[in-house]
């Protein structure tokens, strides 16, 4: 999975679970996800390690939130997730003897900074339990 696809899909994954009574397996979730278990233990891996869920094993077992979701913001969730990048674009080629392309890449990473800059105050300032919320309300909002 791709990081930006991780942060999506593993919000997606806490907001199923905090709708949940028990645990979700990791075949439950690779279903929802349309992926392999294994991939989805290896993604959930990471939320375990920061402390937002925990895993039980055995008959029964599976994935279940482990932390107060109002403290945990989405920026948590993508570093959570290995998410060191917000952009996967930017410049190739950092030290070009070109003064063109000098110019060019100036221009772009700096608009790229303050992009990020403004994306990671955005993320930062959502709680996963708000976003639980409006999902709750939506669903209400349908029946």
């Amino acid at each position: 999975m791709r990081n930006d696809s991780r942060l999506s899909r593993m919000l997606h994954v806490l907001l199923h679970m905090a709708q949940q009574q028990g645990p979700m397996t990791s075949e439950t979730i690779g279903e929802m996800l349309r992926t392999n278990p294994v991939v989805v233990r290896r993604t959930m891996a990471g939320l375990r390690k920061a402390g937002y869920v925990r895993s039980e094993k055995g008959h029964g077992g599976g994935w279940l939130i482990a932390c107060d979701l109002e403290t945990v913001s989405l920026l948590d969730i993508h570093r959570a997730v290995g998410g060191p990048r917000l952009f996967a674009i930017g410049n190739e080629a950092s030290t070009s003897p070109c003064v063109v392309e000098k110019v060019v890449n100036e221009a772009v990473e700096d608009a790229l900074q303050r992009a990020e800059a403004l994306l990671i105050e955005r993320l930062g300032g959502v709680s996963v339990a708000e976003l639980a919320k409006r999902f709750q309300a939506q669903c209400a909002g349908a029946s």
